[in-house]
């Protein structure tokens, strides 16, 4: 399970994930020349995403076929993160492997 959070470049948690989502097969075997951003996520790992990064993400979310990868609901979650961590400077986005 990887969850989701985003926090202040100090460490400052300012948002939570309602819900994690599973590390699928289907998202392990996204092929990281086009999708570099998630293809980076491991559930054994964490990763953290910068405000310049986070455009990216967002566009990777936005060409992934429908139900392929992430359910609509984690998606959903990764977009309403996006934007928190958007809206101030030093903000980032977090996923948080086990």
């Amino acid at each position: 399970m990887i969850d989701m959070q985003v926090k202040t470049e100090l460490g400052e948690i300012l948002a939570s994930g309602d819900r994690g989502f599973d590390w699928s097969q289907e998202l392990i075997d996204l092929d990281p020349s086009v999708y570099p951003m998630l293809s980076g996520l491991c559930a054994y790992l964490d990763t953290m995403f910068n405000e310049r990064q986070l455009p990216l993400l967002i566009n990777e979310l936005d060409r992934l076929p429908p139900g392929a990868a992430l359910d609509d609901e984690s998606r959903a979650e990764m977009r309403r993160l996006c934007a928190v961590a958007r809206m101030e400077p030093h903000r980032y986005l977090w996923f948080l492997g086990d």
